[in-house]
């Protein structure tokens, strides 16, 4: 994404760190919104429902987008000139230009829809969605061989990757379950003094601080074995603490020294300063401290969902 919205913002005159914020931390949606290779990932570990997960994240997910653009547009409302308008178009040629969003729609409404209406096990949710695919880019005609190619050489490498990771985490998991250090750790921490909500905190802040250090998936899946069933231990919903620390592991994405996010945006812009594009990503992290406080007051943003519909 950064490849195609960075070098036209900059045509049109967009301000650097408004354009480059906006591009790293949009990058962190991927994340948080369903279909997601983290959330799968935890689900795994957890045992946990991928369409539950999936489905938790949706409202949270909607909101904090909804805040992202409206910090865009309270910033271009204040200051015009950090983002000037373009040239006007007619209201036929904007219908026009949405055809390519339309498909991507259309196809994640199979997928996730498929999903939900027990149509597709995850597995085949995927299948269905990658020949959904193949069947958008042979219609089009815009799908090479060498596309193909390419596509699948990145889709073996990804799900290697991904495999993995999983192999690790379980392994890990059941290292740690012989250990009995996380059960240790919940007895430790529901006996401190302090109120279940201060012990929250404390992860909370693990979870950002590590997020910042290294990358957000890898933390995950070192310490998910560890926090969760602390969280479980005490009195927390499962469903809403896998939200709360996807969110909070995501900040971490574009938050310094470590900023994963922040230097993919860097390389893809090398005229930009590094120290720009974290200024541009700071006032975006309110939305995220707004979508966490409003989960922490209403749970229910990410378990009306789950529990009314499976």
């Amino acid at each position: 994404m950064g490849t195609v919205a960075l070098p036209e913002m900059k045509r049109y005159n967009y301000d650097r760190a408004l354009s480059t914020g906006a591009v790293a931390i949009g990058g962190t949606l991927g994340v948080v919104i369903p279909p997601s290779v983290v959330l799968i990932i935890i689900a795994v570990q957890t045992e946990q429902s991928i369409t539950k997960l999936f489905l938790a994240n949706i409202i949270p997910g909607i909101v904090l987008t909804a805040l992202l653009l409206a910090t865009v547009f309270f910033m271009t409302f204040r200051n015009p000139a950090l983002g000037p308008p373009g040239t006007r178009t007619s209201w036929r040629e904007k219908i026009l230009s949405l055809t390519g969003v339309i498909e991507a729609l259309a196809l994640f409404s199979l997928v996730i829809g498929g999903l939900y209406a027990g149509w597709f096990t995850p597995t085949q949710a995927g299948a269905a969605g990658s020949f959904g695919a193949l069947v958008i880019g042979f219609a089009r005609r815009s799908l090479t061989l060498k596309g193909l190619q390419q596509a699948i050489g990145e889709t073996l490498r990804t799900s290697a990757m991904v495999v993995l990771l999983i192999t690790g985490a379980v392994l890990f998991g059941r290292f740690l379950t012989v250990t009995r250090l996380p059960f240790d750790l919940a007895e430790w921490a529901t006996g401190l003094p302090i109120p279940p909500v201060g012990i929250l905190g404390v992860v909370l802040l693990i979870y950002l601080i590590g997020g910042a250090l290294m990358d957000a998936l890898g933390f995950l899946v070192v310490t998910i074995p560890i926090f969760f069933p602390l969280a479980t231990a005490l009195g927390y919903d499962p469903i809403w603490f896998t939200v709360v620390l996807t969110l909070v592991t995501t900040m971490g994405a574009v938050t310094p020294p470590v900023g994963v996010n922040v230097y993919i945006v860097s390389g893809l812009a090398p005229d930009v300063p590094i120290q720009t594009i974290f200024r541009g990503v700071l006032i975006f992290l309110v939305a995220y401290l707004i979508v966490l406080v409003l989960l922490m007051i209403f749970p229910q943003l990410a378990l009306v969902l789950p529990n009314s519909l499976l």
